[in-house]
């Protein structure tokens, strides 16, 4: 099977949305954060409010390209598979949930790693021990385990618990992020991986805690949330998500194809 199209001639805004959402899957990927051919990162196309991007299912996210990815809409209709591979229905019903519900979100992505599987197991979930976990105070939501996300009901349920949040941890599940940009979802998952990591590194090692205090986590969650702003907000230069994307350019740069 050919995994590669050419890309019908579109809107710039689109071709960059593409490029973008299948630079984070190749990203996740880099990064160890993907699970065999599971888990999804979306993004809703520009100017549509029903109509969002997604992986074909059976693709490893090394795989995805800007060519190949699926679109579907919030009703399950698919209008475009390169490939012919259709979609994961679980994958469907929670990002299908975001888009329909917070048009703010662009892009949803979701993952199950070992660091953020244990932490969603955790009864205390995310803690605020470090600088890169402290961004996140007072800004998760939490959304109760019932099974494979398969029944569409879910969808009304989970997006209560999401709020106006733009971090969710799906508890006995895994992390989901959401982003006004691909860069920004993709970032928030990043931290929001490596806050996981220490936790169960610090929790392992059995030290006695350094616990920051609330108001000092609070004001950190502000200057991180502030920097979040300057970028998606005043439209300033996403001096990371530009980096991150550099290094594929020059290493796999397939992604775009």
């Amino acid at each position: 099977m050919n995994i590669h199209t050419s890309i019908t001639p579109t809107d710039d805004a689109t071709m960059q949305t593409r490029i973008d959402l299948a630079a984070a899957y190749r990203l996740i990927h880099r990064l160890g954060l993907d699970d065999s051919i599971y888990t999804h990162i979306s993004v809703r196309l520009p100017g549509s409010h029903d109509r969002f991007l997604i992986n074909p299912y059976g693709m490893r996210f090394e795989e995805v390209t800007a060519s190949n990815l699926v679109t579907v809409d919030i009703n399950g209709e698919v209008i475009d598979d390169p490939l012919g591979l259709g979609i994961n229905p679980a994958g469907f019903t929670i990002h299908s949930a975001v888009h329909a519900a917070r048009h703010d979100a662009l892009c949803v992505l979701h993952t199950h790693t070992v660091a953020g599987v244990a932490v969603a197991c955790q009864k205390g979930g995310l803690l605020p021990l470090n600088q890169w976990s402290m961004q996140f105070t007072g800004k998760i939501a939490y959304h109760d385990f019932e099974g494979i996300a398969l029944d569409l009901s879910e969808r009304e349920r989970l997006v209560a618990d999401l709020g106006e949040k733009f971090v969710l941890i799906l508890r006995n599940h895994g992390l989901l992020t959401c982003g006004r940009s691909v860069g920004e979802a993709f970032k928030l998952m990043h931290n929001m991986e490596r806050s996981c990591r220490a936790q169960l590194a610090l929790q392992a090692s059995g030290a006695e805690i350094e616990m920051p205090s609330q108001a000092i986590a609070l004001h950190t969650a502000s200057q991180y949330a502030r920097g979040y702003e300057k970028i998606e907000v005043e439209r300033r230069p996403d001096s990371e998500w530009a980096a991150f994307k550099r290094m594929l350019d020059r290493t796999d740069p397939e992604y775009k194809s």
